[in-house]
């Protein structure tokens, strides 16, 4: 009997991933150790290992098909070997548009042969744009003034849908997973609007200052398993903790002027050194002046963090993720940028593991380089605390008794009431502000 691939749990938030590419077809020889696909969980694109050795004899979910945890994904097996019986019930729809129906897979005496693609409606030549060769010649020429993420263009070209016609729901526009996905699904829509002269989200319908007609598009996308996730958390974390929040105004200045002095020193050795990279630092170390910050809440218990692993968020087109980095009490300035930007570049592209994203004691969101002089942050369970940081703010400020020019940032400390109090909290901004107005101490 050949065995099965199941949708595996990639992450400890995951219960459903989504198939968007199958690195082999029906038929292929597979190794263990092989990757078989291309998952989607709702922090990260993650590659599928198979566990056996034998043939790809079957193929259960077709690519943009969401899975929950433990469902069929495919049979390997030896050539001609009989298929178990299995039942697959996606969640969501397919890429044709179709609800995922239960796949009875019966025995079979020979690998079954590799399915055709299922055909798009017919629609005129000089519409699609397609090419004898199976590409649009539309898409080609559209990529070049559309914005469209790496991943949305790579499920277009899988499942020939031609971007041209595709309105984004993403940031300026930019065309994401789920427009690609609700084109397949419709794809005489997409045409329609063309034809009809609508104008993309994100291009003006007119010209000057006042543009003339509609914001966007009406329409309803699919929610993202990573979208979907992010809700579901953000709603248990505001109805369920009670929150506190406490800020502290920063003089900037002596930070500013260490920054700018170490990167124009280190600028041949490729140093270049953000402001972030200091609040980790101070961050990791405050926690050490005050360690019931880092913290978490365990019902009946409260854990109490011996090593500092500070998370930081991280923009997506379709959420945010944040990655930790580790023992972060234990590292230096210099390490932390370098392990930042690694794990920054991980998540835009969607390659962090597990491990790059889970165990985190304590987090740190900034907007600051958005311009958001102050925010307050949404706690991240099990963390008992976040820190939102501001933008430096160029304002008078009183110095030795005279109003001179200055550089001010804010910061908001999140606090989870049922884990410290806000003198706690407050004990905590204090030591942060110390460090930060004397960042030579974090150089030590």
């Amino acid at each position: 009997m050949a065995d099965i691939i199941e949708m595996p749990k990639l992450s400890d938030t995951m219960t459903v991933g989504t198939l968007v590419k199958w690195l082999k077809k029906e038929g292929d020889p597979v190794k263990a150790g092989d990757m078989l696909a291309e998952v989607e969980t709702d922090k990260a694109t993650m590659e599928l290992e198979s566990f056996f050795t034998g043939t790809l004899l079957k193929i259960y979910v077709a690519p943009g098909g969401q899975v929950a945890i433990g469902a069929p994904l495919c049979a390997i097996g030896k050539p001609g070997e009989a298929l178990p019986e299995v039942a697959q019930q996606t969640s969501g729809q397919t890429p044709g548009g179709q609800q995922a129906a239960t796949v009875q897979a019966a025995p079979t005496p020979a690998p079954a042969p590799t399915p055709a693609p299922a055909p798009l409606p017919e629609v005129a030549q000089q519409t699609s744009g397609q090419t004898p060769g199976g590409q649009q010649a539309a898409t080609v020429q559209a990529e070049g003034r559309l914005k469209i993420s790496p991943l949305a263009r790579k499920i277009a070209e899988q499942q020939k849908v031609d971007v041209s016609h595709v309105t984004g729901s993403g940031p300026g526009g930019r065309i994401v997973k789920a427009d690609v996905l609700a084109a397949a699904a419709n794809p005489m829509s997409a045409v329609a609007k063309q034809a009809s002269g609508q104008t993309p989200a994100g291009q003006h319908a007119g010209t000057g200052h006042f543009a003339r007609g509609p914001v966007q598009q009406d329409r309803s996308v699919p929610v993202s398993t990573m979208r979907g996730v992010i809700a579901k958390r953000m709603v248990e974390s505001t109805t369920t903790i009670p929150y506190i929040y406490l800020d502290i105004e920063i003089d900037a200045e002596p930070l500013l002027a260490l920054r700018a002095q170490l990167n124009t020193g280190l600028e041949k050795d490729g140093v270049k050194l953000s402001v972030n990279d200091f609040v980790l630092k101070a961050s990791a170390e405050a926690l050490r002046r005050v360690p019931a910050v880092n913290s978490s809440w365990e019902g009946t218990a409260i854990r109490y963090h011996g090593a500092a692993h500070v998370a930081f968020a991280v923009a997506l087109e379709d959420g945010l993720i944040t990655p930790v980095v580790r023992d972060c009490h234990l590292k230096s300035v210099f390490q932390i940028s370098t392990e930042a930007k690694a794990l920054g570049k991980k998540a835009k592209d969607k390659k962090l593991a597990p491990n790059d994203y889970t165990g985190g004691t304590f987090c740190v969101s900034n907007l600051g380089m958005m311009g958001i002089p102050k925010f307050t942050a949404i706690i991240n369970p099990p963390n008992s605390a976040i820190l939102a940081v501001g933008t430096t703010v160029a304002k008078p400020v009183i110095k030795n008794g005279a109003i001179v020019p200055g550089q001010t940032l804010t910061v908001t400390l999140s606090c989870d009431h049922r884990v410290f109090d806000g003198a706690v909290g407050a004990q905590y901004l204090g030591a942060l502000k110390d460090l930060l107005e004397k960042p030579a101490l974090l150089l030590v």
